[in-house]
C-alpha cells in the first residue's frame, strides 16, 4: 500500500513513518497542506493520514478540497483535538476514521487495516443504483432523490443510508452501523448511531411519505418499503 502522511511535527512524522515502513507500507510525507493538496492532486495514494492543524492549509480544508475533486481516496484523521465534535466535523467533511493523539502504533495499524477491510467491502457490495420503494441512491453520483425530489445528505449520513441501501430489508446492529460507518474509535455506549439515524429520517421520511427506516426493538435498525 502506498500511503500519504500529512503531518508537521517531525517527531510524529518519523515515529510513524518508520514504523509503518518497517511494517512493509510504502509512505510519502507531506509536512504541510500546500504540499499535500499538490500530492493529493498530481496521483492516487492507496491512503491519506491527515494531521488536522496543519501550516499552509488545515486538514479540514484539504478534506473539503479531496472530496470535491471527487477524490474518494480513503482518509484517517490523526489529530490532537479530542472533542466529539472535533471528530464529528472531520468526518462529515470527508474523513472515514479518526485518532485522536497519542496513540500506539500498532492502534493506527489496527484502523489502517481496518478501513481497508471496509473499503474493499463497500467497493465489492456497491451497485451503480441502491433503491428502496420510491428513494434512489446514485452512489457514484453522491446523488439523493426521493418521489424525484433531490435529498442533500452529509457525507456521514450518506455513508449510513448506502450501508442500510445494501442490506435492505436485513436489520443491522448499533455496533454494525458503528463499526462500518465510523470506525473503530467510537465508544460503543456513543448514541451517535440514533442521532444520525433521526437525522436520516428527518430528510427521507417525510411526513407525507411512507416510513422507510425502521426501528427494530432490541436489535437495530432496517430499510424497508412499505409498498
Amino acid at each position: 500500500m502506498e500511503l500519504l502522511l500529512v503531518e508537521d511535527n517531525s517527531r510524529i512524522s518519523d515515529f510513524v513513518m518508520k514504523g509503518l515502513e518497517e511494517s512493509g507500507f510504502s509512505v510519502v510525507l507531506a509536512n504541510n497542506g500546500i504540499e499535500a493538496r499538490t500530492l493529493i492532486s498530481q496521483r492516487e495514494w492507496d491512503m491519506i493520514l491527515l494531521d488536522i492543524m496543519l501550516p499552509g492549509i488545515d486538514g479540514i480544508e484539504l478534506l473539503q478540497y479531496t472530496r470535491y475533486k471527487k477524490i474518494n481516496t480513503p482518509i484517517i484523521v490523526i489529530s490532537a483535538l479530542s472533542d466529539p465534535e472535533d471528530k464529528i466535523k472531520a468526518l462529515d467533511y470527508g474523513a472515514d476514521d479518526y485518532i485522536t493523539k497519542p496513540f500506539l502504533f500498532r492502534e493506527l495499524v489496527a484502523h489502517i487495516n481496518a478501513l481497508t477491510r471496509r473499503t474493499k467491502l463497500s467497493y465489492n457490495s456497491s451497485s451503480d443504483v441502491l433503491e428502496c420503494g420510491n428513494l434512489k441512491m446514485d452512489v457514484d453520483r453522491h446523488k439523493i432523490e426521493r418521489a424525484g425530489e433531490d435529498i442533500n445528505l452529509t457525507l456521514q449520513e450518506f455513508k449510513l443510508l448506502k450501508l442500510l441501501l445494501e442490506n435492505k430489508d436485513k436489520v443491522l446492529s448499533r455496533t454494525q452501523l458503528l463499526d462500518t460507518v465510523w470506525g473503530l474509535n467510537y465508544d460503543t455506549n456513543t448514541n451517535i448511531v440514533d442521532v444520525y439515524i433521526s437525522y436520516l429520517r428527518n430528510k427521507i421520511d417525510r411526513d407525507d411519505l411512507p416510513k422507510l427506516i425502521k426501528t427494530i426493538k432490541g436489535r437495530g435498525y432496517m430499510i424497508q418499503s412499505n409498498e
